[in-house]
């Protein structure tokens, strides 16, 4: 029968490998942390091109109402009739 190594048996040695698997484990809840931010980040930046593009849309077909001559709406000087 072999006797275990006097290393393995060191509180100071237990304690490193307890730190280790601690960090071990710290480091892969961040990387799945960062992996969901990430999937969110993503998500974001194709919604805000999607309402910059809707956005561009909003003003070309203002424009062209302004360019042909209608008014924009302003419902702050325009009173209901019946008022």
């Amino acid at each position: 029968m072999s006797k275990p190594n006097v290393v393995q048996t060191d509180p100071i040695y237990q304690s490193l490998q307890q730190q280790i698997a601690d960090l071990q484990s710290h480091v892969a809840y961040m990387e799945l942390t960062i992996d969901s931010l990430d999937t969110v980040v993503t998500k974001q930046d194709k919604q805000l091109q999607d309402m910059q593009r809707q956005l561009q849309l909003v003003y070309a077909q203002l424009s062209r109402q302004i360019d042909s001559g209608i008014a924009p709406f302003d419902a702050a000087s325009e009173v209901p009739p019946h008022y």
